[in-house]
Parts: C-alpha cells; sequence; structure tokens
C-alpha cells in the first residue's frame, strides 16, 4: 500500500471527536460537585445570613422593631466597655495559652527527642490531654483540680502543710489564670508534637559535624536547631491562635464568663441568648470570624513555605 492510498483510507476512517477541554474539566470535577455544595450549605450560607443580620438593629424580643443600621453594630462591638475588656480579654488569652503552651511543648519535644527506656509510652501519656474533649477537659481542671473542698491542688497543700495550710477557691481568686492553665494543659501535648516533627527532620550529619568541631549542646540548639525550628514555631503559633481566639468550652465551664474572664466568643453567646441583641450578636461573631481568617491566612502561607523547603531539600 502506497502513501497516497494510506492517507485516502485514513481520511474516508471517521475520527473520533475528544471532547473540549473545557467539558473534561468539569467531568473531573463533577464528583466534588455534592461535596462543594454541602460545605458552601452548610459553612458559607450562614455566614452571608449572619453578615446582613449584623447591619440590622435587631432584639428578638422587639421583632417588628428590627431596622437597617448599617455600621453601628460594629461601632458599638468597638466602643463599649464590655465589649472591648472581651476583646481584650482574647487577646490576653490566646498570647498567653499560646506562648506558654509553644515554650513547654518545645521542652518536652526536646526531651522525647532523645532515646529513653520507655519513651513510647511516655509519648503516649503526654499526648492524652489533647485527646480529650475541650468540655470534659475544662470539668477536669474546674473540680479535679480547682474545687476547694475535694481538689487535688488545696489537697496537696493540706498534705504538705497540715491543718494550718491555705486552702484557696482557685478560681474565683486567680480566674484566668484557671482558663489559661486548662488550656495550656491541652494545647501542649499539640505544640510538642509539631516540634518534636521538626527536631526529627533536622540533618543528622550537620549536627555531627558541628559537634566535631567542638559546639556543645547549648551552641547546637541556638545555632542549629533553633533556625531549623523556625517554621515549625511559627505554624504552632499561628494554628494555637486560630483555636484560642475562637475558644468557648474553658470560659462558659469554668468560670461563666465571670470574673473578668469573659471572651469575644463568650460575649457573643451572651449577647445573643441572653440580651436577644442578634444583631450586635452578629456583628462580634463577624469580628471573630475575620480575626481568625486572618490567622488562618498566615498560616497557610506558612505551611507552603515549609512544605516548599521540604520537598527542595528532598
Amino acid at each position: 500500500m502506497t502513501a497516497t492510498t494510506t492517507a485516502r483510507v485514513a481520511a474516508v476512517q471517521p475520527r473520533t471527536a475528544r471532547p473540549p477541554s473545557r467539558l473534561r474539566a468539569w467531568a473531573t470535577r463533577a464528583p466534588l460537585l455534592p461535596a462543594l455544595i454541602f460545605m458552601i450549605a452548610v459553612t458559607q450560607l450562614p455566614f452571608v445570613a449572619t453578615l446582613v443580620i449584623s447591619f440590622l438593629d435587631w432584639n428578638a424580643l422587639y421583632p417588628k422593631e428590627r431596622h437597617f443600621t448599617g455600621f453601628g453594630n460594629y461601632s458599638q462591638v468597638l466602643s463599649t466597655p464590655e465589649l472591648r475588656k472581651s476583646v481584650w480579654t482574647t487577646i490576653l488569652l490566646t498570647v498567653t495559652v499560646v506562648l506558654v503552651s509553644l515554650l513547654l511543648g518545645l521542652l518536652l519535644a526536646l526531651l522525647l527527642d532523645r532515646r529513653f527506656r520507655g519513651r513510647a509510652a511516655v509519648r503516649t501519656m503526654l499526648i492524652a490531654p489533647f485527646l480529650l474533649v475541650p468540655v470534659a477537659s475544662a470539668l477536669l481542671w474546674k473540680h479535679v483540680l480547682f474545687n476547694p473542698e475535694y481538689g487535688l491542688f488545696n489537697g496537696v497543700l493540706h498534705w504538705i502543710g497540715g491543718d494550718g495550710a491555705p486552702q484557696p477557691d482557685w478560681i474565683s481568686q486567680m480566674p484566668l489564670a484557671a482558663v489559661e492553665a486548662s488550656l495550656v494543659w491541652q494545647w501542649t501535648p499539640f505544640m510538642m508534637l509539631i516540634l518534636l516533627a521538626g527536631l526529627q527532620s533536622r540533618d543528622p550529619q550537620l549536627i555531627e559535624a558541628a559537634r566535631m568541631d567542638g559546639a556543645g549542646d547549648w551552641q547546637v540548639f541556638v545555632h542549629i536547631t533553633l533556625p531549623h525550628l523556625r517554621r515549625y514555631l511559627e505554624l504552632g503559633v499561628l494554628l494555637g491562635s486560630i483555636y484560642i481566639v475562637q475558644n468557648f468550652d474553658a470560659v462558659f465551664t469554668i468560670t461563666s464568663g465571670g470574673l473578668g474572664t469573659a471572651n469575644l466568643p463568650y460575649t457573643v453567646y451572651q449577647t445573643f441568648y441572653q440580651a436577644h441583641e442578634n444583631g450586635l450578636a452578629s456583628a462580634a461573631g463577624v469580628l471573630v470570624v475575620i480575626g481568625s481568617i486572618v490567622i488562618a491566612t498566615f498560616a497557610l502561607r506558612v505551611v507552603s513555605s515549609l512544605f516548599r523547603e521540604e520537598v527542595s531539600g528532598a
């Protein structure tokens, strides 16, 4: 068969039409559409409704007096002393819990990075607080540890000092510290796991070379380990901040928002369910979401840069 005949036969045979690229793309994405629709219905539509309500002066006890108020609710959130105090409490709670849990997590990660007998069991026990339900963790601290009559802390004081030992009411005397202690106990394992992963990704040859040059443990930690852990420290700070900013369980369970411990999420709950101010509560909730989105944006950038460094190092 000559080349001319082959070309004629090919021209006669029908060609299989390839689907357009846009059609192929939609066919690939089609299985994801139900999940996307569900996510929009569950997350985005309620947020849009909350955003709309935040521009309304709407008290549930007087529904007929509802009217548009613009940014009045946001102005009230930022100007009312109680709400401003809740914003400051949220910042103070977040900074304290994140920094303390990060420091303790670093110390525990350095401990678990060494080989010793029973390391697996110790690691499992240290992770356990993070696996508890947040409400259960707060109840444990409130009743088992802080209770002035039968709590563990006062029991230890009585065992050490006898009948004359002080028996403080921990929650009423140091309420914010009580909430912070519960959250630090719960979030230290999370920081420990992140930093332990960073420690175990170090180049052992680099550490060995530094020790051969006469570097001690402190010099290795300052000049090699700490710079290597910078991204992991940033990731722990950002992910921890996202959670603590939105924390509600510990404040509600331990102090019920009293004694100056009401953070912004609890204030949103109190404004909505007790004062029935739907518009004001929605405005405060939108501010919480905006703050969380800002923190999450930085967290995603840190994670992306961390993955790029891991890929380039590999």
